[in-house]
């Protein structure tokens, strides 16, 4: 099995988010969360409609499952968006997997997500090895970049130890230049 690696350059992320908005919704908000949650594809494969939509019609502006409590999952404006709108488009009912295959009830296999990101990754010129892993990574890497301390990056990526975590993010022998930049 390969070795992937997150996607560092924000170009490239930004050229994968093009070509899966204009292919699909679903693929499109696939790909959001994995690289702004940093949650294992199986557990993204196996959400359901109603942990990001209460009864009433609105939105949590967190994940509500019992699995992703420390540090709770955060819904960013973003992905709030294109939530809204492929749930709205595919007319999906509380009860149904998020990330349903077209032809079954059933949530799109491993396969599928890991074609999905394949051909995202190819279009956007990436030549690195891809795979599902790779949206955790980037969300890591792009976490740590910004000045998330890797403590708090590990217990997302439910990782053993802090030095792990920077080895899987690819971090781990290189200095990268953080800038706690608090904006105001």
């Amino acid at each position: 099995m390969k070795t992937v690696e997150a996607i560092k350059d924000t170009n490239q992320i930004l050229l994968m988010k093009s070509f899966l908005k204009s292919r699909s919704s679903r693929d499109y908000c696939l790909f959001l969360l994995g690289i702004n949650t940093g949650i294992r594809i199986h557990d993204l494969l196996h959400l359901y409609v109603h942990q990001f939509i209460a009864e009433d019609g609105s939105l949590y502006d967190h994940l509500m499952s019992p699995v992703h409590l420390e540090p709770p999952v955060y819904l960013n404006h973003q992905v709030q968006q294109a939530l809204t709108s492929y749930i709205e488009e595919e007319g999906l009912s509380l009860n149904d997997y998020l990330f349903k295959s077209k032809r079954t009830n059933e949530p799109i296999s491993r396969q599928q997500a890991y074609r999905v990101i394949n051909e995202a990754s190819r279009q956007a010129g990436i030549c690195e090895p891809i795979g599902t892993h790779t949206l955790r990574k980037t969300f890591g890497y792009h976490a740590y970049r910004k000045g998330i301390a890797i403590s708090l990056i590990q217990k997302r990526l439910q990782q053993s130890t802090p030095s792990e975590t920077r080895q899987y993010i690819g971090v781990a022998n290189t200095t990268l230049q953080i800038k706690l930049d608090v904006n105001l």
